[in-house]
């Protein structure tokens, strides 16, 4: 049933980044040159919609998958982690104009090229397991 629940979840979520136009890289491309404020409304929305969930979650005491208690704990301060991988980050997603959010409504919306890309961001998990102990966290 959980499963079920976590499908449906991502079709809604898929179906809304694909209607608002957060997958399109026109949209993207507006936004890193400042072009439109479209997608900065979408990433605040999202922004405000975490915060009211994470918030709803240390309210509700909401367990993970496992049963275990959820533990959201703070993260160390520090700049370097940061702005490593908000490079790497901004760097991906101004080259191919998709974050993995939209990535996949991409891959659902049947746009072929995008394979290619989800490879690249399989080859890239992959690598950062590979790099993890010698990375800022």
């Amino acid at each position: 049933m959980k499963t079920l629940v976590y499908l449906l979840i991502g079709i809604i979520f898929g179906i809304v980044m694909y209607k608002s136009e957060a997958a399109s890289w026109f949209r993207i491309y507006e936004m890193f040159q400042f072009g439109s404020f479209h997608m900065y409304g979408i990433m605040g929305s999202a922004v405000i919609i975490g915060m009211i969930g994470v918030q709803w979650l240390k309210k509700k005491k909401v367990k993970a998958l496992d049963g275990t208690n959820l533990s959201l704990t703070p993260k160390d301060k520090g700049v370097k982690r940061y702005l490593f991988g908000g490079i790497i980050f901004g760097l991906g997603w101004g080259l191919v104009g998709a974050c993995p959010g939209p990535m996949y409504t991409l891959v659902g919306a049947g746009f072929v090229s995008i394979f290619l890309i989800l490879l690249g961001a399989i080859i890239g998990t992959f690598l950062y397991g590979l790099l993890k102990g010698k990375l800022p966290h």
